[in-house]
């Protein structure tokens, strides 16, 4: 499982490593568990102790996620990985929050991902498809976070979308002719399937249905501009609930989820996806809701 135990708190020379670019250093740290261990940990006492600001905050959780990420990439068990998730939790909570250590950790986590908090633009690599996540400011509505499979022919996209004021779950394709009437959310069911559904890297199976949860959209749209892929020039949206995002955060980031579009006459047009790093991205993303 990789050792994740310190003397004390000193671990901000790990917590330093790769903090401009996490993607790449992540994937090659000798102990990516022993990474999520101590940033989880990290931003844990720093909500506690009030340490971060929101940004350095929401960095540091964004690289948690990439190290847990890159845990069960490199074969770590999901159970095992929760664990490491529950010791750093309990760890953060009994250290007083006028520790030494803690200070002198904090300090660094703050000069390591500073730089980080300033980019607006970051690509988080999966094994065939990545999440792309732009923190800029929009009038109009744009892509915040995405990734685009394929429903039959047509280019679908997922991810989140918004403006100023509001962001927004959403499934989008550029169907011409005939128009869905409906969008669902499929993904494993931890309460069914306690295990990643994984298959092989070449062959990576959606679950069965006994094994899945169904999550209909809540909302339909016309696709605002921002959100079609060439060539499309017109589209559906659909708005899913804020509780699948969460759902999708909890997956191994090797799964896959699909979004089906529901046609009259029982058609169904299914876009395959990978959870990837969509729990790094959207924790990217909220650095940027609140500066």
């Amino acid at each position: 499982m990789g050792s994740v135990k310190r003397s004390g708190l000193k671990i901000a020379a790990c917590l330093a490593a790769g903090a401009a670019v996490l993607a790449p250093m992540v994937a090659e740290a000798a102990s990516a568990s022993s990474l999520y261990y101590e940033r989880s940990l990290m931003a844990a006492a720093g909500a506690r102790c009030n340490l971060f600001t929101p940004q350095i905050a929401a960095a540091l959780e964004a690289g948690a996620q990439q190290a847990r990420g890159a845990s069960l990439r490199g074969g770590m068990a999901m159970n095992d990985v929760k664990a490491v998730r529950a010791r750093a939790m309990a760890k953060a909570s009994s250290v007083p929050c006028n520790a030494a250590d803690l200070t002198t950790a904090a300090g660094r986590v703050r000069t390591a991902f500073d730089a980080w908090t300033r980019l607006t633009k970051m690509t988080f690599p999966g094994e065939h498809a990545p999440w792309y996540a732009d923190r800029s400011t929009y009038r109009s509505t744009q892509w915040r976070l995405s990734q685009t499979g394929r429903a039959g022919t047509v280019v679908s996209t997922f991810g989140i979308a918004g403006d100023l004021d509001r962001n927004a779950l959403l499934g989008v394709a550029g169907f011409a002719g005939q128009q869905p009437y409906a969008a669902r959310l499929v993904m494993r069911d931890e309460a069914r399937a306690p295990l990643p559904w994984l298959g092989t890297p070449a062959t990576r199976p959606l679950p069965p249905r006994s094994a899945s949860r169904v999550i209909l959209a809540e909302g339909k749209a016309a696709a605002e501009t921002g959100l079609l892929t060439r060539p499309a020039t017109a589209g559906v949206a659909f708005r899913f609930p804020a509780r699948a995002a969460e759902a999708l955060a909890t997956l191994d980031p090797r799964e896959r989820f699909a979004v089906e579009y529901l046609f009259a006459g029982d058609r169904v047009v299914t876009a395959t996806f990978e959870v990837g790093d969509f729990a790094a991205g959207r924790a990217f993303l909220a650095g940027a809701a609140r500066r």
